[in-house]
């Protein structure tokens, strides 16, 4: 082993820093296959982590880490591209430009990040690796909360395949993105006196011991829980329309598609519950032909079958929401879940930036949000909990229905239209997203979309039915409910959202502030005591 990694500086430091960010992004969908790479990912970003640690200012690392993560960023969400240009009209320029400088902004906070770590950088491997973790989870969680949130193509997504994701019920997603960071700084620290050093081989052992533990306690919770259930599969039928984007609100194209070939789907399924995409009906209630929606209703009135569909709701005076509703027997009026966590843009438009959105031709507004920790949809025995769109992003607030075990959720159920983003790895990388919260709440993740991923993901993780992407069809899949025990996860996000990860991350920086701070009195006093022995 070399007793240092060598990197390279100036330009070429840039460049690789660019390119190890572009594998970043790979990592967490490779194109073609849409699988996650977590060897990748660390890889990835140990090579930012050598940049780092071997630049010799603050200013120079944050340039590197800004580096790294704008082209991590714009490599993991160009598609954005799409829905801007594509379907909104935007000059292809400006769409770029704003695409490049949404991941600039974003950027920012991993820039802070590495100017931190430049800053504090203590001088042994181990509490280098830590002080990286720390600030690299502030920087994550700092993209997930500030300005409503935006966190997609987090680092810690890539490890659902990958054995970090034994933590994920214990420290969620961005806990795994921590460790994988620590692993990354390490291996870029990491000396040949270091490799003959017991203290090395103690930190290796405990890692490989507690990766273990977790994976074994967590394979025997599966066991026992799987002993203890006794409730029946729940059958599904879920509703794929694959409405062209460019049509879906277009009254003489779309719209009459999509009204004619649900409420056929509707009337014919013969699943315990339907489930039909976001905005499937892509018309308030009030724009439906009269008695569509009564028609449902009393299909779903009596016998022994369920349906829950996106609809937009609402009036001028109330306000607009994205919804959905369901239908049941018994039900005296229908389920309704208001999505909560609104896209910047899509569902509302951010103070100042109106002008923006007047340039697309999208159908935009200002929706109102629902509550967090909406009731469940019970069916079946089933607590049903739906989210809609990139809300299955926020595990913090997912978390929300599990502060109370008898009323927690037996099945996750996502609603989404990724049809504004094209059919390829913006679809991989949502089902990704939807892995790592079945991961974290040991719960099953049903997914019902307009172009895809339509698919069921059981509390493993692991996919189990899906539909080929951009085809119109029924997935006739099953589900099993899980209840009993929370994760640990679900246990402290309920109660403190991501407020235990946020002090861990600042734990980290202080501690090396503190420890950078009693060295230079250390060796203050160390020369005051040279210079009296010399006088």
């Amino acid at each position: 082993m070399p007793q240092r990694m060598t990197t390279p500086r100036g330009a070429a430091g840039l460049l690789a820093a660019a390119a190890a960010g572009a594998a970043q992004a790979g990592a967490l969908a490779w194109p073609g296959s849409g699988a996650p790479v977590w060897w990748l990912q660390i890889l990835s970003l140990a090579v930012l982590a050598a940049l780092l640690h071997q630049t010799p200012r603050p200013r120079s690392a944050a340039a590197a880490a800004w580096v790294f993560a704008t082209a991590w960023l714009a490599a993991t969400f160009w598609w954005l591209f799409i829905s801007l240009h594509t379907y909104g009209g935007l000059a292809a320029p400006l769409a770029a430009a704003a695409v490049l400088g949404l991941a600039v902004f974003l950027g920012a906070y991993y820039a802070l990040a590495g100017a931190l770590y430049r800053a504090l950088a203590p001088e042994g491997w181990l509490g280098g690796a830590v002080l990286f973790a720390g600030v690299w989870l502030l920087a994550e969680l700092a993209r997930n909360t500030l300005w409503t949130g935006f966190p997609w193509g987090a680092g810690g997504y890539a490890h659902v395949d990958g054995p970090l994701a034994a933590l994920a019920p214990i420290v969620g997603v961005y806990g795994v993105g921590a460790v994988a960071a620590f692993l990354a700084m390490g291996m870029a620290r990491l000396r040949r006196a270091d490799a003959r050093s017991m203290r090395t081989w103690w930190v290796v052992a405990l890692l490989v011991l507690g990766l273990s533990g977790a994976r074994l306690a967590l394979e025997r919770g599966h066991q026992e829980a799987d002993a203890g259930e006794k409730r029946a599969p729940l059958t599904l039928a879920l509703l794929q329309g694959n409405i062209p984007q460019d049509e879906k609100f277009e009254p003489g194209t779309g719209v009459a598609t999509a009204l004619h070939w649900y409420a056929e789907q509707l009337a014919q399924a013969n699943a315990a519950l339907v489930v039909a995409p976001e905005t499937a009906l892509p018309l308030l209630p009030s724009q439906l032909p009269p008695g569509y929606l009564a028609a449902i209703a009393k299909r779903y009135s009596s016998g022994a079958q369920a349906a829950l569909l996106g609809i937009p709701l609402g009036d001028l005076q109330a306000g607009y929401s994205n919804s959905v509703l369901g239908f049941s027997p018994g039900a005296q009026t229908p389920y309704r879940y208001d999505k909560h966590h609104l896209v910047p843009f899509g569902e509302f438009v951010p103070p100042l930036f109106r002008w923006f959105t007047e340039l697309l031709n999208i159908p935009l507004g200002d929706f109102a949000r629902g509550p967090l920790g909406q009731q469940s949809f019970a069916w079946q025995g089933e607590r049903i909990a739906p989210n809609i769109c990139y809300e299955d992003l926020f595990g913090d607030e997912i978390a929300a229905h599990f502060e109370r075990p008898e009323t927690a959720p037996t099945v996750l159920l996502n609603f989404s239209n990724i049809g504004w983003f094209g059919t390829g790895v913006a679809i991989d990388q949502h089902l990704q997203i939807s892995r790592m919260r079945a991961l974290e709440f040991q719960r099953p993740m049903v997914r019902a979309t307009n172009t895809g991923a339509t698919a069921v993901i059981d509390h493993r993780g692991v996919v189990t039915h899906s539909l080929p992407r951009a085809t119109r069809a029924v997935l006739h899949a099953q589900v099993r409910g899980r209840s009993g025990d929370v994760t640990p996860f679900a246990w402290w996000a309920a109660r403190w959202r991501l407020l235990p990860l946020w002090a861990a991350g600042a734990l980290c920086a202080l501690g090396a502030l503190f420890a950078r701070r009693a060295r230079a009195t250390a060796d203050k006093a160390s020369l005051q005591s040279g210079l009296d022995l010399g006088t």
